[in-house]
């Protein structure tokens, strides 16, 4: 077994190993599944206290349109109640609805006098009953000076209370002359998921490359293993080791969300499914993804970002003497990567955009900004050269790495510039 193979299993089994990587890798799916499910869940247990609204209607006109719905009770009462009723509110009363006022002349006259915030399903409601019914007092007002007969405003209000949205329906053609139902909602929740999960993993094992590096250089354990071991086996072990140790995660975490799948029927009650199903929409539409290829593009991308990343991260670590002094290499890189994420939200609403395009195709901003745009079906040319760039960019990438490696690995004492880093790497 050659020094290459023993640094990345020992950087791998090492990692793999502690019990900070198990409670992680545990727990996160779990969390991140209870982030989603939970909310719904408690979305749908009802309050069981029934609120009583007293209704106090100047006008005569509003108050019995307003019917009790689910654990709220209108009650029509005098005004010449008001003040005796000011003094339930919080006891006996949850609130008091108070019309002074006609409505359509003048929006503010309705006030809601409670302890209480008022919730905002019980104001949508009564804010909904009451715009309604100005509306058709409108309407009926407006039909009056205009002499229309009463069929005609039949059949206007029914035009209104039929009106909805129109939802077109995308259908996706393909080559073979064959079409399926898409969703661009669907294909742009894809995209953000899958570039969340590869942003989050480069930065944070990038992170941790160039941290190993800083630490074995700090307590100079680094000064023994480069007397039997080359620089770029070193550089290269220690990266290749965390990566597939951030790989074997994501296998694991993927695993962990496929058996909660799995056992969604057990787990939750049909009728719960059935609900959190419709309000995550169209469920049916996942089956419009090309899964095969999202995963092997996401591989693709992540491995060849990671390199990349995780190479530069190397690189500024063996340069300086301690975690602190990273700070000024780390940042421009951390911006560049935090603008590539921005720039991969962007592509969401406009994915064959030329900010898009362009920063698919340079090597820094591509594995995030790429995976935003595969769900969208982009041409197969553009992702093929995508990948030629990023993975050819490696090669130079890590040599230059390498090379600053090498000698920053057993610099000691003093903080480099750039201009300094560019020196070592013309050292032979």
């Amino acid at each position: 077994m050659n020094a290459l193979s023993i640094i990345i299993k020992r950087e791998y089994l090492s990692r793999i190993k502690k019990k900070s990587f198990v409670v992680l890798t545990i727990l996160m799916p779990l969390l991140m599944a209870a982030l989603v499910f939970v909310p719904l869940l408690l979305s749908n247990i009802k309050d069981s206290e029934t609120k009583r609204i007293a209704v106090i209607d100047n006008t005569g006109r509003y108050a019995s349109h307003l019917k009790s719905f689910d654990h709220y009770t209108f009650e029509i009462v005098g005004g010449n109640q008001e003040d005796n009723l000011k003094t339930k509110v919080g006891k006996d009363l949850f609130g008091i609805l108070e019309i002074t006022g006609d409505l359509t002349e003048n929006s503010a006259a309705a006030t809601f006098v409670s302890e209480k915030q008022v919730p905002l399903d019980l104001q949508g409601y009564i804010n909904n009953t009451l715009s309604e019914i100005v509306k058709s007092d409108k309407i009926n007002l407006l039909a009056q000076k205009a002499d229309i007969g009463t069929q005609v405003m039949v059949d206007i209000r029914h035009v209104i209370e039929t009106s909805g949205n129109i939802k077109v329906t995308t259908l996706r053609w393909s080559e073979d002359g064959s079409e399926k139902e898409t969703s661009t909602d669907i294909a742009a929740a894809v995209g953000g998921i899958f570039t969340f999960i590869m942003y989050l993993f480069i930065l944070m094992y990038g992170t941790m490359v160039m941290q190993g590096v800083v630490e074995e250089k700090s307590n100079r354990i680094v000064e023994v293993m480069i007397s039997s071991v080359r620089p770029f086996d070193l550089m290269m072990g220690k990266i290749i080791g965390i990566g597939l140790t951030g790989i074997t995660q994501l296998f694991i975490w993927f695993g962990i969300f496929a058996i909660i799948l799995g056992l969604k029927n057990t787990l939750f009650p049909a009728a719960d499914i059935q609900n959190i199903s419709s309000q995550l929409g169209n469920i049916q539409m996942l089956f419009s993804i090309n899964w095969i290829e999202i995963i092997i593009y996401f591989l693709l991308l992540f491995i060849g970002g990671y390199l990349i990343y995780a190479s530069l991260f190397a690189m500024f670590g063996a340069a300086v003497d301690n975690a602190q002094d990273t700070q000024q290499f780390v940042m421009p890189i951390t911006l560049i990567f935090m603008f590539s994420f921005y720039v991969g939200i962007y592509s969401l609403q406009n994915p064959d955009g030329p900010l898009a395009f362009w920063c698919s195709m340079i090597p820094l901003t591509s594995p995030i900004v790429m995976m935003v745009r595969i769900p969208f079906e982009i041409p197969l040319w553009e992702k093929i050269l995508s990948i030629v760039i990023l993975y050819v960019s490696i090669f130079f990438v890590v040599k230059f790495a390498a090379k600053i490696y090498r000698v920053g690995i057993l610099m000691y004492g003093k903080k480099p510039t750039i201009k300094e880093l560019i020196k070592w790497f013309s050292y032979k």
